[in-house]
């Protein structure tokens, strides 16, 4: 099983560096990607296809959204419940 901590430490880095390109930033597990203005619909694929790569986690296109997407808890969970 993954540990959810890690994976929101790594979308965290992942985020920063190479989304925002501000790497010396730190998420919050509840701070709001989408509907906060960090993350744009763009940057979604590229964050789900990191997801998919990292922890072999699908993501359907319809779940690209503030309401499944919006956070790191929110990313976190849904990858530890489809983490293979």
């Amino acid at each position: 099983m993954t540990d959810k901590n890690d994976i929101i430490a790594k979308l965290n880095e992942y985020i920063t560096q190479e989304i925002l390109k501000r790497p010396d930033k730190t998420l919050s597990a509840d701070e709001p990607l989408i509907s906060g203005g960090l993350i744009d619909s763009f940057s979604l694929v590229d964050l789900a296809l990191f997801a998919e790569q990292t922890w072999g986690a699908g993501i359907d296109d319809t779940e690209l959204n503030a309401q499944t997407f919006d956070t790191l808890d929110q990313l976190a969970d849904l990858i530890a419940a489809r983490a293979i």
